[in-house]
């Protein structure tokens, strides 16, 4: 069997392909990077995510480099409590929550598939221009001059997506909801638990969401952190943008709460990238033949509810169940897009307005943006709990149902 072709080699690109692998089947990896570096900042990985490592053996691995994620805290602008949750095996399920650093997951996959696939699965500098297919395969051309031969291509390369684009070309550009994002990492001592996940405000008025994805031998930890505020600003969409502290820091600068200094935490960020919050609105399919979307390339969301790079792993593990189960490998990209497009969209456009945010945003509108005395007087703990839940059950987390679920591979 020729190779599957895998268009990008970020998180979901070498997720499928391990997946593939596991599946029994033969793939590679072209990414459009040069080389590859350790780049971003932090992700959540949910349990529905670390299901899926832990059926690759990667649980233990990724859990030694990263931070087991032990509640999610909600707290309005003047640092007043509203609302937590346990997360991951704290909260009685299987499989933890972890929070790392992207270049940390990225390497733990890389060097997994290395050691299982082989030193020549993947191939840096090879920035896909145009796809072919015939009834029997596909070829992919690059832009520097070379091209590959295989059974399928599946486009795991981003929000800007050359697959996709090829695929859906009159589609315009990414939509913008003059929402812009400042992240950064900062070295800081623990805060609350040491394993807190922490989002506080709201957008008009400055939301800041903060986690540990790495503790430090000096006991210290690096702490990720994502300023989001209403903004006319329409940057690069680039991850790796480089952001300016007096562009956002005046929304923060009196953020000085007892359980955690997010304005020293700003101030003393070791770098801070800047990115526009964007998202794609939904297509009506992904698959042409032989080629189809995974990830970003297909559904762009809001990073909101820690859900995107989830939804991409979920996406190549039920890719790869698919081929491994069809033999007619149309049939099976086919039986992907049927069993992940709507559920994927559906978390697309609960990050929009009914994610986990929802909490601060009914706070804030109760309350005027006002200091208050009860929590229980703005919203009740049953409301509380119904938005938490609901989104867990949108996004494919619900504690009992992943439980249940069967294995996609």
């Amino acid at each position: 069997m020729a190779p599957i072709l895998i268009i990008g080699g970020g998180i979901g690109g070498i997720t499928l392909a391990l997946s593939l692998h596991q599946a029994g089947l033969p793939c590679r990896i072209f990414e459009a990077a040069p080389e590859i570096k350790a780049l971003g900042v932090g992700i959540n990985l949910l349990p529905h995510a670390m299901r899926e490592y832990t059926e690759l053996g990667l649980q233990h691995v990724l859990a030694a480099v990263a931070v087991e994620t032990k509640e999610f805290c909600y707290y309005d602008r003047f640092g007043h409590f509203i609302y937590k949750e346990p997360r991951g095996r704290f909260a009685g399920y299987d499989w933890p929550q972890l929070s790392i650093h992207r270049g940390d997951l990225h390497k733990v996959l890389l060097d997994a598939a290395l050691e299982r696939l082989g030193a020549d699965c993947f191939l840096p500098g090879k920035k896909c221009v145009a796809i072919t297919q015939t009834i029997s395969g596909v070829r992919v051309d690059f832009s520097d001059g070379t091209s590959a031969d295989g059974t399928a291509a599946i486009g795991c390369d981003g929000i800007h997506s050359a697959v996709r684009k090829q695929l859906h070309p009159k589609e315009g550009p990414p939509a913008y909801q003059s929402i812009n994002m400042w992240r950064g990492i900062t070295r800081g001592k623990p805060y609350l638990s040491g394993a807190s996940m922490v989002i506080a405000g709201w957008l008009e008025v400055g939301k800041m969401v903060a986690y540990p994805i790495r503790n430090l031998p000096d006991g210290t930890q690096l702490i990720n952190w994502v300023a989001e505020i209403q903004s006319p600003r329409n940057v690069l969409q680039d991850w790796n943008l480089a952001g300016k502290l007096e562009d956002f820091y005046p929304v923060f600068a009196d953020r000085t709460h007892d359980w955690l200094d997010i304005a020293a935490m700003v101030r003393n960020a070791e770098s801070i990238l800047e990115y526009p919050m964007v998202d794609r609105d939904p297509l009506p399919w992904w698959t042409q033949g032989r080629i189809t979307l995974l990830g970003d390339a297909a559904h762009p969301m809001y990073p909101r509810g820690s859900n995107g790079g989830g939804q991409a792993i979920l996406d190549a593990r039920v890719l790869a169940g698919c081929l491994r189960r069809e033999a007619d490998v149309p049939t099976a990209l086919a039986a992907y897009e049927a069993a992940r497009l709507k559920p994927a969209y559906e978390v697309v456009i609960a990050n929009r307005s009914v994610g986990p945010d929802a909490i601060l945003r009914l706070v804030h509108e109760r309350t005027g943006d006002k200091p208050f005395d009860r929590v229980e007087d703005v919203i009740s703990q049953e409301e509380l709990l119904a938005i938490a839940e609901k989104y867990k059950r949108i996004a494919g987390f619900e504690r009992e149902a992943l439980r249940k679920r069967e294995s996609f591979v």
